[in-house]
C-alpha cells in the first residue's frame, strides 16, 4: 500500500485517537485541574498526532520529517508525564485508566521510533 496521507500512517491514527480519548478522560478531572494539568495534557497529547502530521507534509525532505518525527515521541512522553502527575496527585484515581494511557503512550512512542528507523533507511534524499 502507498502511503498518499498522513491518515494512512498508523502511528498518526493511534495519536489522533488517543488524543481524542484524553480529551475525554482530562474533562472529567477535578475543576481545579481542567486549566492546570488537564490543559497541559490536552495540548502535549493533540501535539503528538499535530507533529506527525507536519512532519508528513515535510515529508520531503528526509531531517525534516525526522525532526516532527521526534518532537511526536517527545510529546508521547510529555503525555505520560502529565497522566503520571495526574495519578500520583489524585485527580486520576481510576488505575485502569491510567494504565491504559500509559500503556498506550509507550507504545505509540515505541511505533513513532521504529517508524523513525524506518525514514532513516528508507527515505530518498
Amino acid at each position: 500500500m502507498k502511503i498518499q496521507s498522513y491518515n494512512d500512517l498508523e502511528i498518526y491514527q493511534m495519536a489522533h485517537s488517543l488524543a481524542i480519548e484524553i480529551h475525554e478522560m482530562s474533562l472529567n478531572l477535578p475543576k481545579f485541574e481542567l486549566y492546570e494539568e488537564g490543559q497541559q495534557i490536552r495540548r502535549s497529547s493533540k501535539s503528538a498526532s499535530a507533529c506527525i502530521v507536519e512532519g508528513f507534509g515535510r515529508r520531503r525532505y528526509k531531517n525534516d520529517f525526522i525532526r516532527y518525527l521526534v518532537y511526536a515521541v517527545s510529546e508521547t512522553d510529555e503525555t505520560k508525564e502529565h497522566l503520571e502527575f495526574l495519578f500520583k496527585t489524585g485527580s486520576l484515581t481510576d488505575k485502569k485508566l491510567f494504565d491504559y494511557f500509559f500503556a498506550k503512550y509507550t507504545e505509540l512512542g515505541k511505533k513513532i521510533i521504529n517508524f523513525i528507523k524506518s525514514v532513516e533507511s528508507h527515505h530518498k534524499t
